[in-house]
């Protein structure tokens, strides 16, 4: 079960807490392919299960970016917001990916808020994603991603989400 996060000071108090994972998604080639379409990266190890199958590889892989790009969905098994304005992406820092994740495997993520700081406007937290491969060793993909968590409206005017921030 997800944990929710009731407003921003809930946010900003969770900071050094391990979160959790989410549940197992599987990762499979007509996604792979989907991808490779929308990205034009038709590269042979992606989309040619043929080819891949007899090659050290033993099948197709995902993009890294993929994996990545699946970091929304994989955390919304983990953790989500009530009682804030709105919560946006911000960034990413320290992107890696140690393993590949082969067509069909089920991935999950592992979630940790690292820290939170207050921007003024909000809250900024670092959450560091581990994304395991059931049954893998490495994980398919380490990131710590910025997230700007803001308040709701005091008034119909307000627009917290111009207001500046500066990096400490």
């Amino acid at each position: 079960m997800a944990h929710t996060f009731h407003g921003v000071d809930a946010f900003r108090s969770a900071a050094g807490q391990d979160l959790g994972a989410g549940p197992w998604f599987v990762v499979d080639q007509g996604r792979i392919d989907a991808f490779a379409d929308v990205t034009e990266d038709w590269q042979w190890i992606h989309v040619d299960p043929e080819r891949a199958a007899t090659s050290d590889l033993g099948g197709t892989i995902a993009h890294g970016y993929l994996t990545l790009s699946l970091l929304p969905r994989l955390s919304s098994g983990i953790f989500d917001f009530d009682a804030v304005g709105r919560a946006v992406n911000y960034g990413l820092d320290r992107v890696r990916f140690p393993a590949s994740v082969h067509a069909g495997e089920r991935i999950r993520a592992r979630a940790e808020l690292v820290a939170v700081d207050d921007t003024g406007a909000g809250a900024l937290g670092r959450v560091r994603y581990t994304v395991e491969v059931d049954g893998g060793t490495r994980p398919a993909c380490v990131a710590e991603a910025l997230m700007l968590v803001l308040p709701e409206p005091t008034s119909p005017g307000d627009r917290p989400i111009d207001t500046p921030y500066r990096a400490p």
